[in-house]
Formats: C-alpha cells, sequence, structure tokens
C-alpha cells in the first residue's frame, strides 16, 4: 500500500471509530432496551459455559443504573497541581489514621510484607487512597454496574470482558452476588480491584477457601501485597523522591507527561533512566539541596507538572505503582502517604 492510500486508509478507520463513539454516547439508553440487552448478556454467559443457576442468580438483582452511565461520561477534568491536589489527597488527618490503622495491624502488615517481600506503609497507604481505609468501597450491585456500562456501548469489550470475569468470580464461590459491591465501574472491595484484576492478583490469605477482598483483612491486604510483588515490587528500594534541578537543565532528559498510554511510557522509561551518580553528575540533588544517595540504582525523572512543577526520581517501584493506576498524581499520593507513615518511625 502506498503512503497516500496508508493516509486515506487510517484516516477511514479513525473516522468509523469516532462515529461508533459518538453514536454509542447518543444511543438512546432505555430500561427496555437494558432488558433486551441482558437477555443477550446471559445468553452469551450460557455459551461460555456457566451454568443457567449461576446466571439466573448472577442477574436476579440486575437493574440499569443511569447514574453510572452519568459518573462514566462526564468524569471531572479540574484544573489540579500536587500543590493542590496533594494537601486534599494526603491530609494530616488521613496520616495520623494511617499511622494509627498500621500499628493497629503491625503484626498482621509483618508478616504479609515479609511474605510477599511488599513494605507494609505502601499496603496501608493504598488502602487508605482507594477506600479510606475500606469505609468507602462503593454501593453498586457490581454486575448491574458492569451490564449497565457495556450496554451504554463506548467500552462495550472491555465491560463485557469485566462482567464475564465477575462470573467467574461468581462461580468460584468467593462472594455471593448480593454481596459483590463496587463503584458505579465495577471495581471491587477495600483494595478496588476491577474482575479481571482479582482474578490475577487476588489471594486467599487465611486458607478459608474464599478470597475475600471485601471483609477479610488478611485477604484484603494479601491481595493488594501479592499485585505488587506480581508487578515487580522491590523492597530494597523506595518508591522515588522529589528532587531539584540545576540551572538550565535539559528537560529532555525527562520522561515526556503525556505518552499515550502505558507502553509508550515504559519505552520513554527505558531511554530516559540513568543511575542514580549519573543524575548527581548532572546537578540533580535531593530537594534539599543535598547529594543523591550513593548507592547504585537506576531511576527515571518525571514532571507530574510539567517543568514549572515539582521533579520526582522515580524508582523501578514508581513502575510497579503506575501499574495499578497510571496516574502520577495517583503514584505521588500513595508515595507521600507512604514517607508520613515512615517518617517519624512509629512508637
Amino acid at each position: 500500500m502506498n503512503i497516500s492510500l496508508k493516509k486515506v486508509a487510517i484516516s477511514a478507520l479513525f473516522l468509523v471509530a469516532t462515529i461508533n463513539q459518538t453514536q454509542a454516547a447518543q444511543k438512546e439508553l432505555t430500561e427496555e432496551g437494558f432488558a433486551s440487552y441482558v437477555t443477550e448478556l446471559k445468553a452469551e454467559a450460557l455459551g461460555k459455559g456457566f451454568s443457567q443457576a449461576l446466571i439466573d442468580e448472577s442477574f436476579s438483582e440486575v437493574k440499569f443504573h443511569k447514574r453510572a452511565v452519568s459518573a462514566d461520561r462526564s468524569q471531572p477534568e479540574t484544573v489540579e497541581t500536587l500543590d493542590t491536589y496533594l494537601p486534599k489527597r494526603v491530609p494530616k488527618w488521613k496520616v495520623d489514621k494511617a499511622r494509627a490503622l498500621y500499628k493497629e495491624h503491625e503484626v498482621l502488615l509483618q508478616e504479609i510484607g515479609d511474605k510477599y517481600q511488599v513494605q507494609p506503609r505502601f499496603i496501608i497507604a493504598l488502602w487508605g487512597l482507594e477506600t479510606n481505609f475500606g469505609t468507602y468501597t462503593g454501593g453498586y450491585n457490581v454486575v448491574s454496574a458492569l451490564s449497565t456500562l457495556a450496554y451504554e456501548g463506548r467500552r462495550e469489550a472491555f465491560f463485557k470482558k469485566q462482567l464475564m470475569a465477575a462470573l467467574t468470580i461468581l462461580d468460584e464461590g468467593h462472594i455471593t452476588s448480593h454481596d459483590m459491591k463496587g463503584s458505579w465501574a465495577g471495581a471491587m472491595g477495600q483494595n478496588q480491584f476491577m474482575p479481571t484484576s482479582f482474578l490475577g492478583y487476588a489471594v486467599d490469605g487465611d486458607g478459608d477457601g474464599k478470597k475475600d477482598i471485601w471483609n477479610n483483612q488478611v485477604d484484603i491486604f494479601s491481595s493488594m501485597a501479592n499485585y505488587l510483588k506480581k508487578e515487580g515490587w522491590n523492597d530494597e528500594i523506595t518508591w522515588g523522591r522529589q528532587v531539584k534541578l540545576p540551572e538550565n537543565f535539559d528537560y529532555s532528559l525527562a520522561i515526556p507527561k503525556n505518552t499515550g498510554g502505558r507502553k509508550n511510557w515504559l519505552k520513554a522509561w527505558a531511554k530516559t533512566e540513568k543511575t542514580l551518580v549519573q543524575w548527581q553528575a548532572l546537578g540533580v540533588r535531593r530537594v534539599d539541596g543535598t547529594n543523591l544517595p550513593n548507592v547504585d540504582i537506576k531511576a527515571a525523572l518525571v514532571f507530574p507538572d510539567d517543568k514549572d512543577g515539582r521533579a520526582y526520581l522515580a524508582y523501578d517501584n514508581y513502575k510497579t505503582l503506575m501499574h495499578w493506576n497510571l496516574s502520577y498524581y495517583f503514584v505521588s499520593s500513595v508515595g507521600h502517604l507512604s514517607d508520613r507513615i515512615k517518617f517519624p518511625p512509629i512508637q
């Protein structure tokens, strides 16, 4: 195919995708349409080998959630910087609560931390930021939420995949459909796993035969630690550190703020990472102006707010946290809360 024809083909594909998205967004969503769509979902589930009894039970409370559609279509895009975001996400009361809960669960956390080789402070930080330490997990019936968003149409394949994963979880007996509650998007339990993440990372921490990320503290903490470990966590290093840059610094040495997805972000990381010795030689210092640690660690440079905002040297664990949530702001909040749990030492 010559270049001009290739451009035409790409433009046509882009146009089709745009039209499909627009049509999905404009599709009239009705209770009757949803009921018909659920009938199709049930037939598809039956074709995938799920029993009729499981399907009937799982969809017994299914209903159309207009609020889920509204939330998905109008997610807020507020202008934030880390200077405004972090005080809201990691306020003093949350730090105090995190430290108190760390102390309360210290024996269990240390046991899990040793088993999965993950520092417990990161488990508590994730727990606090995902669901405010398990106090806000969402009240949506997961089968209903996922069915609704699949019916809405813009990301039908994604939500149908999550729905089938949810049926697998129910089929395995980890939770009942009535108790399988989550966010409007179908993120479940105290660690907010999507159903496919549950199947990939959830563990039965106490050996009772169920992976209960809704109510069982051992399973909740173990599943979070297992996620981090499976995605390459190294408990010998931290997540990263805020740094100070010299005047006339070459900002092309950093990962661009917007790389267009995780795959490209990882490519940019591989291209730009350097040892701390190399960053030191380029004039990068700790935020207080002192030398970087004299350790054999590689790091990449990131700017959550572009070059005029804060700069961070990100260690390999940063990549793991970005797998959990591909957001500089989320990872920064996890890192800062974990640091506040560690310093000063909890007595």
